[in-house]
């Protein structure tokens, strides 16, 4: 399992799920009328994060309730009791090429039929040398302390509406994104400030295979530029699989394909078109890269670093650089992200350093198209090494650079921005 953390652990993106499934809610008749209580059922399960051997996080409860408002003391919640309180190292979740799709049981309670809107996810405390939330960094062993605010050791908590009618069962999943969720500071502290969202349990996608030797791979499923799923390779198979994607008639992803010290592979416009259907953009037998044109072929790296200003300032957020890269007469995709790096050993607050390691060889494309394989060509050298650099963070006003930075010739340092709401 250790192989395979850390082939997931340097990832394009950390796009970390959090899976609540089977909010089992229902309401039967006992032959007398008495409305009976459904089931509520948890699990988790986890997409790769880069820079990390383990994120470990200690949970003890979810609770539900019918009021956004409703404060953690308030009465009316119905909690989901995990006893004793269960440490889950969420990348022993990162594979949904396994049989059981990576998903691990939280457990089970009854909950009432009704209109809720509010869940929280309730965490264990870090107490003296035990450490409940932790992270371990990539090729160390030791754990270094998550950090969890007190409004995050109250519960998580989450706005959500949906309904529980008779009989019904309610599927909900949601997406712990850990990238935008640890806050790295420079003096060696890592703050959990968790970044959740809710998104279809339903279990749907994009999948394919990768070379298997290639050096830590990631794939994702991006849409405008923006990474909706990501993941990495079964280290066995070479097969990748991006679950839970949003679906609908004429809705197509890009997928994209990163390999260290790697030229980037695109698929274009690849459909999922219902909340069922799996979409496969290569196979076993012929997996990605091809050879003839050159596909993931091995590239030169130079990298786009620079410091990253808060205005108002403040050392509490989380700031995230991502280089996107314009594909002739193709789309544009995000070959890279990550999170901006807290410059705490001195003042003044609200300074974030990044640093981003690119391929200069030109990207491959393809467009999707049955049967397979799908044919790629490679980029005019007019692509090569060119990238726009795009900063956000939550309450900012989110920019990207004026002009492409060109890193075809060598590093691009002193790439700065400041960010004000």
């Amino acid at each position: 399992m250790m192989n395979t953390l850390k082939n997931h652990s340097k990832q394009l993106t950390w796009l970390m799920g959090l899976l609540m499934t089977g909010f089992i809610a229902g309401c039967g008749s006992d032959g007398g009328g008495t409305t009976q209580p459904g089931t509520a059922s948890v699990s988790m399960t986890d997409a790769p994060a880069c820079g990390f051997e383990a994120v470990n996080v200690t949970v003890s409860k979810v609770r539900v309730h019918q009021s956004e408002s409703a404060s953690d003391t308030a009465a009316g919640w119905t909690d989901i009791t995990v006893n004793p309180p269960r440490k889950i190292n969420l990348l022993d979740l990162n594979d949904p090429t396994q049989p059981n799709f990576a998903l691990e049981s939280l457990g089970e309670t009854p909950l009432e039929a009704g209109h809720y809107t509010q869940l929280r996810l309730v965490l264990d405390r870090n107490t003296g040398q035990s450490l409940a939330n932790s992270v371990v960094l990539e090729n160390t062993t030791a754990e270094i302390a998550l950090v969890t605010p007190s409004a995050v050791q109250s519960g998580i908590k989450l706005i959500h509406q949906f309904d529980v009618g008779s009989g019904q069962r309610v599927d909900l999943l949601l997406d712990f994104d850990a990238c935008k969720s640890i806050v790295k500071t420079g003096n060696g502290k890592y703050i959990l400030k968790p970044v959740i969202k809710v998104i279809p349990f339903v279990l749907n996608g994009i999948e394919g295979f990768v070379d298997k030797t290639l050096p830590n791979v990631s794939v994702s499923a991006q849409a405008n530029g923006d990474i909706v799923r990501a993941t990495g390779l079964n280290t066995v198979t070479g097969k990748f699989f991006l679950a839970h994607l949003p679906a609908g008639a004429g809705v197509k992803y890009d997928v994209v394909i990163t390999a260290d010290d790697h030229a980037t592979a695109v698929i274009s416009g690849v459909p999922v078109p219902t909340t069922t259907s799996i979409t496969a953009v290569s196979t076993s037998g012929a997996p990605i890269p091809v050879v003839t044109p050159p596909t993931l072929e091995a590239s030169a790296t130079h990298s786009i670093s620079g410091t990253v200003t808060l205005n108002p300032a403040t050392d509490d957020e989380t700031v995230l650089v991502a280089a996107k890269q314009a594909l002739n007469a193709g789309p544009t995709v995000t070959v890279k992200s990550a999170v901006a790096t807290v410059m705490d050993a001195a003042l003044p607050i609200g300074d974030y350093g990044y640093n981003l390691t690119l391929p200069i060889d030109a990207p491959s494309l393809g467009p999707y198209a049955t049967p397979l394989p799908i044919v790629f060509t490679k980029q005019p050298a007019s692509v090569a090494g060119q990238y726009t650099v795009q900063v956000s963070a939550t309450g900012y006003a989110t920019k990207s650079s004026l002009a492409l930075v060109d890193i075809s010739g060598g590093d691009a340092t002193s790439q700065d921005f400041t960010l004000t709401p």
